[in-house]
């Protein structure tokens, strides 16, 4: 039995921050590119979970914020995987401590286990390939050594940080790292790839556990207390354990790069050369979907006259998105905004997406519709004094017990049956059946159906914001 067995198996860890601005406006800060369907019928993230399953994986860790921790649960739901755990950060802190409090948390629960650090946002098209490669970097994990994954490069990429190696290693075989090299120009990066010697960094990364915590109590020893006291004072919320805040608050924030892998002994590389791409813009989305021929991507409904290498994309089954005689160009048409850009100006969404910002375009940041743990919403209306929105409930799920300040409610059913209480009355109100729910009433719907349940909201008074809520009980503990 060698070391890899007798340590079991490896430990995934699943790291889910990002806000969504190169991909906007698909992505943005409120439900950010892993989230979402940009390739294929699943999630970056979804895929990514499924990437690190099965036989030679343990039930994953999560490392995500408050605000994602019910998308993180749902997305693993549908696709049948249950977490180890799901850890809440209180704030941003980049990958270092994200990394340090996944492994602290593995090293009380299985001490010197096999740890799998990965982003959820990447696409690896061929996940068998991956999995054979990190059973054959175990064995180097479990005698001590740090291994990181690189990507065989496939273009003088400038927009990659590299991994030198200290002799060319072929996919699958472990060689020491010399070093790590920044983002180069072009004639760098073309001399780099000529080599052989250096790999894309893909920031993957596969190590002990108490190796880990060991280089961490060496290279970044201010890191440590804060970290470990977030972790043991972290409270369980419904299944995710919220890291304690105020010991978060002291945490520095620097990636696991500059903390800890440009510093440390031991370090292996190994290439993968069977497909990636981290997504990082759609130019990227672009080259995912190109063929031979005339280089049009098209998804959604979209017709597409005399154009060539666009990349034409409707996100709304209502909207019908034409281009004609397009060269070179990114056209992404949703509800609530449009993106028209060449191809080649493709990464200058992150700088559009900061002048809303500034603006204080919602759009920036949030989608019209608004995700919830029992369901979502959209905003169909506005006036001065009125909203209109549209409310799908899943099955079995509830809302708060609540009331408001401002405004009183209309409820009519459309789909399903809902089982509504106002004050001490509890009523099921079917389809084609309305409720009024008075300002100031303490009021509650759920959906006891096996179906989602849609309804249509007219809500009319003086203030509509989402803080006019006054919550009495709720079954997703939010405040």
């Amino acid at each position: 039995m060698n070391s890899s067995e007798m340590l079991g198996r490896i430990h995934p860890v699943i790291l889910c921050g990002g806000s969504g601005t190169r991909l906007w406006p698909v992505s943005r800060q409120s439900f950010p590119k892993q989230f979402s369907k940009l390739v294929g019928e699943e999630s970056l993230f979804q895929a990514t979970a499924r990437r690190l399953s099965g036989e030679m994986f343990a039930a994953p860790v999560i490392v995500t914020s408050a605000e994602f921790r019910f998308v993180v649960r749902d997305q693993l739901a549908l696709i049948g995987i249950t977490p180890a755990a799901v850890l809440i950060e209180p704030s941003p802190r980049n990958t270092a401590p994200a990394v340090l409090a996944a492994t602290l948390w593995l090293e009380q629960h299985q001490p010197g286990a096999l740890v799998l650090v990965a982003p959820s946002d990447h696409l690896m098209p061929d996940p068998a390939s991956f999995r054979a490669i990190a059973a054959a970097a175990s064995r180097r994990a479990a005698a001590g050594g740090i291994v990181t994954f690189g990507i065989t490069p496939t273009a003088p990429e400038t927009g990659y940080g590299y991994l030198e190696l200290a002799s060319p290693a072929a996919a699958g075989e472990a060689a020491p790292l010399r070093r790590f090299v920044e983002k180069p120009d072009l004639g760098a990066a073309e001399t780099m790839m000529a080599s052989g010697r250096h790999l894309w960094n893909a920031g993957i990364f596969l190590f002990r556990s108490d190796v880990m915590c060991r280089a961490f109590a060496s290279l970044a020893p201010e890191l440590v207390p804060p970290v470990t006291q977030a972790v043991d004072a972290a409270k369980l919320d419904l299944t995710f354990l919220r890291l304690a805040a105020d010991a978060w608050d002291n945490v520095k924030s620097i990636s696991i790069d500059y903390a800890i892998m440009e510093k440390a002994q031991d370090l292996w590389a190994v290439p993968y050369g069977s497909g990636w791409t981290d997504l990082g813009g759609w130019a990227a989305i672009w080259s995912e979907g190109a063929s031979a021929g005339d280089g049009v991507v098209q998804t959604g409904n979209v017709l597409a006259l005399d154009c060539r290498d666009s990349l034409l994309r409707s996100e709304d089954d209502g909207l019908q998105l034409v281009g004609i005689g397009l060269d070179g160009i990114v056209a992404i048409a949703m509800p609530d905004a449009v993106l028209v850009a060449r191809k080649s100006d493709a990464q200058r969404v992150k700088d559009a997406v900061e002048a809303l910002k500034e603006r204080k375009v919602p759009q920036a940041t949030s989608f019209r519709s608004d995700r919830r743990p029992w369901g979502w919403f959209e905003t169909l209306a506005t006036g001065e004094r009125f909203k209109v929105k549209r409310i799908v409930v899943l099955p079995g799920a509830a809302l708060s017990l609540q009331s408001h300040r401002f405004r009183a409610e209309h409820w009519i059913v459309v789909e399903g049956t809902a089982r509504v209480t106002v004050g001490e009355t509890v009523s099921l109100v079917g389809e084609n059946q309305s409720v009024y729910i008075p300002l100031g009433a303490r009021h509650r719907l759920e959906n006891p159906g096996e179906s989602p349940m849609v309804l249509i909201e007219v809500q009319t008074g003086s203030y509509f914001g989402e803080d006019d809520i006054i919550r009495y009980e709720d079954v997703y503990a939010r405040q």
